[in-house]
């Protein structure tokens, strides 16, 4: 098999102290808040909220030509 060149090369220092930490610790993250509502369910209640709002303009608007037609 051919080598395989690796982009990155090792670099050590050649003064100081060269440390390796093994020891795996708990790292706490920012908690993550959940909609209440999914999204899905907050787009049909808009477009049930505007099928409704449709409905009340037609209602009125024969109410009004049956007013006007009396």
């Amino acid at each position: 098999m051919a080598e395989v060149k690796s982009v990155f090369r090792e670099v050590l220092p050649k003064q100081g102290q060269v440390s390796v930490e093994d020891i795996t610790t708990m790292v706490l993250c920012k908690p993550k808040l959940l909609p209440l509502k999914s999204l899905t369910l907050a787009k049909l209640e808009k477009m049930q909220q505007a099928a409704q709002e449709t409905i009340r303009q037609q209602e009125m608007a024969e109410k009004e030509q049956q007013q006007v037609t009396h």
